[in-house]
């Protein structure tokens, strides 16, 4: 099993907090359990993290274009300074990683997170774990899967000099079949560990969050993992229901799932 998850949440002066995260290994575990943990506590690190909430939204905010962070810019300068620290936190991770580990392994991680700060939902992906939304009954992507084949990945790839082929799949160098992730040090200048980011409000039309690992994608479509657990108010059961459905399907793949529901203003998880 190369799969991780984490589940936290807390409030703290009134204000909720709250980490999920799905890392999903390939080519061993190290990668991901090390991202499982650290990468959080990166984020929390910053000194204003839990006590000024401008400061934290700005912290991912910077992961949006160029243009919302000119907005941010233009409004809140002590809220820029937050984000690039952020920013920093994804690639710091994944540099401690590289400069900790001397082997020449292909190992690395993908990560499907979302951090969760009052009535703001924001969603991080790197790699091909996927995450989506219920809301009002409609299955709703938050994040993209960084694929090779992709227009702009593959011209990202080959703007940095590597190369996309097919080897059974579309591959980075005819290697990998994802083009962002933690790890992968031979790799490292093409798969790049810069997340996507989208920022969702909570509200009571956001009924529950899906967080998982391709073994589930690759044989259930995102309304069908709606469908199948929208009547299910234990996520830990929900979880547990798309794991089942994968499985009898015959996925290939390990698959590890995370499934949030909003509660009235509050936030539980399940996973399985």
């Amino acid at each position: 099993m190369e799969d991780f998850y984490e589940t936290k949440i807390d409030c703290v002066d009134g204000q909720i907090i709250g980490l999920f995260g799905v890392f999903d290994g390939h080519g061993g575990a190290k990668v991901a359990e090390y991202v499982k943990e650290n990468l959080f506590s990166h984020l929390l690190r910053h000194p204003k993290f839990m006590s000024d909430t401008k400061v934290a939204i700005g912290i991912l905010l910077l992961l949006f274009p160029l243009t919302s962070i000119a907005e941010l810019c233009e409004h809140n300068q002590e809220s820029l300074r937050g984000g690039i620290f952020a920013d920093d936190a994804y690639k710091s991770t994944d540099s401690e990683f590289l400069e900790s580990d001397s082997s020449q392994n292909q190992c690395g991680s993908t990560a499907s997170t979302a951090v969760l700060l009052g009535d703001r939902l924001f969603v991080a992906n790197v790699g091909d774990s996927r995450a989506i939304i219920c809301r009002g009954g409609n299955a709703i992507a938050v994040s993209k899967d960084h694929k090779p084949d992709q227009t702009d990945e593959r011209q990202r790839i080959e703007d940095a000099g590597g190369f996309v082929m097919w080897a059974g799949t579309w591959r980075v160098g005819g290697v990998l079949a994802v083009s962002r992730a933690f790890g992968d040090k031979l790799l490292k200048q093409y798969v790049v560990v810069d997340p996507e980011i989208r920022e969702e409000v909570v509200n009571d039309t956001l009924e529950f969050l899906i967080l998982a690992s391709d073994g589930l994608w690759d044989v259930v479509s995102n309304e069908e993992a709606v469908a199948l657990t929208r009547s299910i108010q234990d996520p830990e059961e929900a979880a547990k229901k798309l794991l089942q459905e994968a499985y009898k399907r015959e996925s290939s793949d390990n698959i590890t799932c995370v499934v949030v529901r909003f509660l009235h203003g509050q936030g539980s998880s399940g996973y399985a």
